[in-house]
């Protein structure tokens, strides 16, 4: 190609509204009822009550930053906790991937925010103009009394929803009664109006307008899951099979009545229309097909009608189209090394989870050398070391008895804190709390070690009994 040679023509394609039908079907029906459970728990959990005792935030789930805690139900977390949420995105990212392993874009089709609320604004839509016809035709007289005053009460319901979704959110991060009480009386923090706001505005682009060019351009989803699919994966097909060539029904049955191939698309195009991304699945998997299903419940409708066999469109692969044109039975394989690797690591992370849940204490220690001087050398000969000591405490007030192992002859001194009768320092720490005290570890000249050794630095519950340690070592002077 010469210096010269250029293409010219835009470098965007431009975007043609997308009109999507009403379907009903099973697929419709499974949609529906994922919006109302998702949308639900999102909207009401944050008024969940769920009592932890005296003193403790009674909401089932809440994000404290101020305390820094995430309460979920009866699982409490802790900033030095922050491993079980890596865990959580593992589970997160290898469920992504099983269900993109066994049904391509389940995720996109069914569960991804955008689809749930895009559906919902569509519901709407169709409520206040009504269904795709009307809505289209509704378009070519935009400026007629009827059509503006649709419009304008549609924008509101949408920009209502998208208020409540942003208002929703921060209602995780403070107690939902009361901040709801201080939002109406224009009494909370100027964080939670500017994230409601960010939230309105962004439920509100992306769901009404945005819609499909999100999933198209935007997401990377549909990019990422093309590298991880593979032959066996079910994803939404139209059976070229059965469907080629495609003729109305008069002109099909006169060409069967003739003993030519006929077959049994009609090319109704209502696959296309019920479609939310405005995709012809009769053309193959792409990138904007986001495979929720709604075109089989579509054409399965449209196949019921002219008395043939639903199915023309459904969950399928490129295998088994294959496979018929062969006169061989369908092949599925939902169970092959590709979704029991995924299965056995959500498995294993989720039972590594489970076990830190079951066996973790509300209470830690942990243990830090000083460095400067590592030692001091005492006049009568002895050493002394001394350790910063953080002790974590996440139940009720307590005390808490030090002592240190490893050390024969040693002398534990904690500043500030007298020790008991049995020489061990008590020490108070408050509910959800932890406390940093200073530790001093001295041995005389008679009981030194000859090298470094390591020693255990304890606590025990005064009360319960419980018990947590951490090693440390103690230096004994220039030998």
């Amino acid at each position: 190609m010469s210096d010269d040679t250029f293409i010219e023509g835009p470098l965007y394609e431009k975007r043609k509204k997308v009109y999507p039908q009403s379907v009903q079907g099973p697929f419709r029906r499974i949609k529906w009822a994922i919006l109302c459970v998702t949308l639900g728990t999102y909207y009401l959990l944050p008024f969940v009550r769920w009592n932890r005792g005296p003193g403790l935030p009674d909401q089932a789930v809440l994000i404290d930053l101020p305390h820094r805690r995430f309460y979920f139900f009866f699982i409490e977390l802790w900033p030095q906790e922050v491993y079980y949420f890596t865990g959580l995105l593992i589970i997160a990212a290898m469920t992504l991937f099983l269900m993109n392993a066994v049904a391509g874009r389940l995720w996109c089709g069914y569960m991804c925010p955008q689809t749930v609320w895009t559906d919902l604004f569509y519901a709407v839509e169709r409520w206040v103009e009504g269904d795709r016809r009307e809505r289209m035709q509704g378009d070519k007289r935009y400026w007629t009394f009827d059509h503006i005053r649709k419009v304008v009460l549609k924008h509101f319901l949408w920009i209502m929803i998208a208020w409540w979704t942003g208002g929703a959110w921060v209602l995780y991060f403070s107690d939902a009664p009361t901040l709801v009480k201080e939002l109406a009386t224009f009494q909370a923090p100027f964080i939670a109006y500017l994230w409601i706001g960010i939230l309105t505005a962004t439920t509100y682009v992306f769901a009404g307008h945005a819609r499909e060019q999100m999933c198209i351009y935007m997401c990377p989803w549909p990019r990422i899951q093309a590298a991880l699919t593979d032959e066996w994966a079910l994803n939404v097909t139209y059976r070229r099979d059965r469907g080629e060539p495609r003729m109305s029904v008069k002109k099909a049955d006169a060409a069967r009545a003739h003993g030519d191939r006929a077959g049994d698309c009609v090319d109704c195009h209502q696959c296309i229309n019920v479609c939310p991304t405005g995709v012809d699945i009769r053309n193959g998997i792409q990138l904007g097909c986001i495979q929720c299903g709604l075109c089989i419940d579509a054409c399965d409708n449209v196949m019921r009608e002219i008395g043939r066999p639903a199915g023309l469109i459904g969950y399928d692969t490129d295998i088994n189209m294959q496979r018929r044109r062969e006169g061989k039975a369908p092949l599925y394989r939902i169970i092959r090394p590709r979704t029991l690797t995924y299965a056995a690591a959500i498995a294993i992370v989720g039972g590594i989870m489970l076990y830190a849940l079951a066996t973790r204490t509300t209470m830690d220690v942990n243990v830090l050398h000083e460095r400067n001087p590592l030692f001091v050398q005492l006049s009568d000969g002895g050493v002394r070391n001394d350790y910063t000591v953080r002790i974590l405490n996440k139940g009720a007030q307590r005390s808490f008895a030090l002592e240190v192992s490893g050390l024969p002859g040693a002398t534990v001194r904690v500043a500030g804190i007298e020790a008991g009768s049995d020489g061990k320092p008590v020490i108070e720490v408050g509910q959800d709390q932890t406390r940093e005290i200073r530790l001093s570890v001295q041995v005389g000249p008679g009981d030194l070690p000859k090298t470094s050794r390591d020693v255990g630095i304890a606590i025990t519950d005064t009360a319960g009994g419980g018990r947590a340690s951490a090693r440390d070592h103690f230096v004994p002077g220039e030998q």
